[in-house]
């Protein structure tokens, strides 16, 4: 099927746009423009779609130690966020 590549990146691909949408809110909550925050933010997903689609092709041996990596970025980028805003109310 076509989709079986990605599999193994499914927990990345759903948490990972979670934590964009985190990111974006946090970029507003700071006073960014929502619309040039967009622009960018749409962008970036395209971007990674094409790093992606590649990396996935080329590295795919290597798919366990990559989304612990991507995972503990997750977790990390979360709590710096979370961290900053809670440090603004």
């Amino acid at each position: 099927m076509f989709l079986d590549p990605y599999i193994p990146f499914i927990g990345l691909i759903v948490f990972g746009n979670i934590e964009n949408l985190i990111l974006s809110s946090h970029g507003v909550v700071k006073g960014a423009n929502p619309i040039i925050l967009g622009i960018l933010s749409i962008i970036c997903v395209v971007f990674w779609l094409f790093i992606g689609t590649a990396g996935t092709n080329i590295l795919i041996d290597y798919a366990d130690i990559i989304e612990l990596i991507g995972a503990i970025a997750i977790i990390i980028l979360g709590l710096q966020s979370m961290i900053q805003s809670i440090k603004y109310e």
